[in-house]
């Protein structure tokens, strides 16, 4: 049986929720003002104690603002956190749009062919294990969510043969919105094993250790992806 701490922390992530996906899903827009205190925790059936919490998280995600005399707003995109999971999360749950989508594409091409050329240097032989593995996986996927998932572990195991642990925690911020965007491409694909080959060509110079190699086949990969999606939205 929960316990009474339980419950009151499951209501408190609900409200965060709630609140989150309205704003970054656009119900509520930038400058609308949120309901006072009591009428919101009414509203949301919590306490006014579970509520101040929650909308802690949330103005420290960026998303509100309290001010004297106007109260709690939503405020301007810009002021989000926009690499918070939970803000990844809302956004890609919330359909991504074609900016977004440009905008993702765009930071994995300035991110993934440098750290591509990072692990074709330092990958020591598990490193090597744990891409081949991921890349097996994907030739193996049955169907799309297998092969969603066994390509966002060959990204991430890529990171990781970086060796570098502010790459490799980049990937745990980024994760929602690449799996997203990994089924969103294979999705609008003819056959959803389409990207194969790149994937190959960048296990191939990371087990070669050849980084130059190894950015080039990222970059086709990343450029493929955008040009399939792009077809798919026509």
């Amino acid at each position: 049986m929960a316990s009474r701490k339980d419950g009151a922390k499951n209501l408190h992530a609900q409200v965060i929720e709630d609140i989150g996906e309205s704003i970054v899903g656009g119900v509520l827009q930038p400058g609308d003002a949120l309901l006072g205190e009591a009428q919101l925790a009414t509203q949301m059936a919590v306490s006014r104690t579970v509520l101040r919490e929650a909308l802690k998280v949330l103005a420290a995600k960026g998303l509100i603002e309290t001010r004297q005399k106007t109260g709690m707003r939503v405020r301007d995109p810009r002021y989000w956190n926009h690499l918070d999971p939970d803000v990844l999360a809302w956004r890609c749950a919330a359909m991504p749009t074609e900016d977004f989508v440009e905008k993702l594409v765009e930071m994995r091409g300035i991110i993934e062919p440098a750290a591509v050329m990072a692990a074709a240097r330092r990958r020591t032989p598990e490193q090597l294990e744990a891409i081949a593995m991921a890349l097996e996986a994907m030739e193996e996927a049955p169907d799309l969510e297998a092969w969603a998932e066994a390509d966002l572990r060959f990204h991430e195991a890529v990171l990781m043969a970086t060796s570098n642990e502010l790459l490799g925690s980049l990937f745990a911020v980024i994760e929602t919105a690449l799996a997203t965007f990994f089924v969103m491409s294979a999705k609008t694909a003819r056959h959803f094993k389409y990207s194969l080959p790149h994937h190959r060509a960048v296990y191939e110079a990371i087990r070669r250790r050849r980084p130059n190699e190894a950015a080039t086949a990222m970059r086709a990969m990343i450029a493929d992806s955008r040009s399939n999606m792009r077809k798919g939205r026509r």
